[in-house]
């Protein structure tokens, strides 16, 4: 994200938003930020993603450009993914980048108040990229990735949990 974050910006994106919006409806923005490896997430990202929600009624921020799962965060109420990494892509067997796990994937299940807009449970299923398919990683797989994203999203104040049927939960401070 290189635009420097102005309220006249703010202010076309929420009017932009507010013409198209109806009742019921569960805004979200995508964005292509930040690098392709490594979990830092840049103060202007994360001022950016908060203006945004606290500017428009957007429920969702999906952060894309990284090639494997980055923390989570939720602001207001609302669900800011800073990096989710990739479903399915043509880096399979490319190396000089395993410690970032790019073949393990989350598929994100939310659920949200629809008269609110706001964020009411998001689980998170582990998965893993083999030959350009999406199977079950192992245990040992499941909660590496587990535990990397519940280090990087506690910085945020949210957590990664096991869940239940092999899934992840987050948890956050609902307010």
């Amino acid at each position: 994200l290189k635009a420097r974050i102005t309220n006249k910006l703010l202010k076309t994106i929420a009017e932009q938003i507010m013409r198209v919006r109806r009742p019921h409806d569960v805004i979200v923005v995508s964005i292509h930020w930040g690098s392709n490896w490594g979990y830092e997430i840049p103060d202007q990202q994360r001022r950016f993603a908060h203006a945004l929600i606290d500017h428009a009624p957007v429920s969702v921020i999906h952060g894309h450009s990284s090639h494997h799962a980055k923390a989570i965060e939720v602001h207001r109420n609302r669900l800011i993914l800073y990096g989710c990494g990739d479903f399915l892509n043509d880096y399979e067997g490319i190396a000089g980048r395993e410690e970032y796990r790019g073949d393990l994937a989350l598929m994100y299940i939310a659920d949200f108040d629809t008269e609110s807009g706001a964020l009411a449970a998001l689980d998170l299923v582990p998965l893993q990229i083999r030959q350009f398919r999406l199977a079950r990683p192992s245990g040992a797989d499941a909660e590496w990735l587990r535990h990397t994203l519940d280090r990087e999203s506690r910085t945020f104040g949210a957590a990664v949990m096991p869940g239940s049927g092999g899934r992840l939960a987050l948890s956050w401070q609902r307010g």
